[in-house]
C-alpha cells in the first residue's frame, strides 16, 4: 500500500453513507486497515461529493479532516499525458484524480476499477 492515498468521490460517498446509516462497511473497513495512510482529497473530490450531498454543511465539515491537494500545472501536464497514451480517454475528472495521485507517488482509493484500470497498483478498490 502506498503511503499517500487520494480518496476518490466513490470512496467518500460510500464512507459517508456508511456513517449516515450507522453501518460500517467496506470504506470504514479500509480506513481501519490503513490507519497509517495519509489521506488526501482534491477539488475534484470535494465538488463531486458536495454535488450529491443531502447535508452539504455537514459534508464540508467532515471533509476538513483530510489533506488538501490542489491542482496545478504539473497535474495538468500529467493529465494530458494520461489522455495521450491511449485511444480510450479517461473521463476528465478521473484524469485529474489520477494525475494528482501519481504526482504525489500515491494511489487513488475508490470503487471505479474501469475508470482507473490504467493505474495498475496505483489504484485501490476499497470494495475488493
Amino acid at each position: 500500500m502506498k503511503r499517500h492515498c487520494l480518496l476518490d468521490s466513490s470512496f467518500l460517498i460510500d464512507l459517508l453513507n456508511e456513517i449516515a446509516d450507522g453501518a460500517p462497511g467496506p470504506a470504514s473497513g479500509w480506513l481501519r486497515a490503513n490507519r497509517r495512510a495519509q489521506l488526501w482529497i482534491t477539488p475534484v473530490t470535494y465538488a463531486e461529493v458536495l454535488e450529491g450531498a443531502d447535508a452539504p454543511d455537514a459534508v464540508r465539515e467532515y471533509l476538513q479532516r483530510y489533506h488538501w491537494q490542489g491542482l496545478h500545472r504539473a497535474h495538468a501536464e500529467l493529465a494530458a499525458r494520461l489522455h495521450r497514451r491511449t485511444p480510450s480517454r479517461m473521463g476528465e475528472n478521473d484524469a485529474w484524480q489520477a494525475a494528482a495521485a501519481l504526482h504525489m507517488e500515491g494511489c487513488v482509493v475508490g470503487h471505479d476499477p474501469r475508470a482507473f484500470a490504467r493505474l495498475g497498483d496505483a489504484y485501490v478498490d476499497h470494495r475488493a
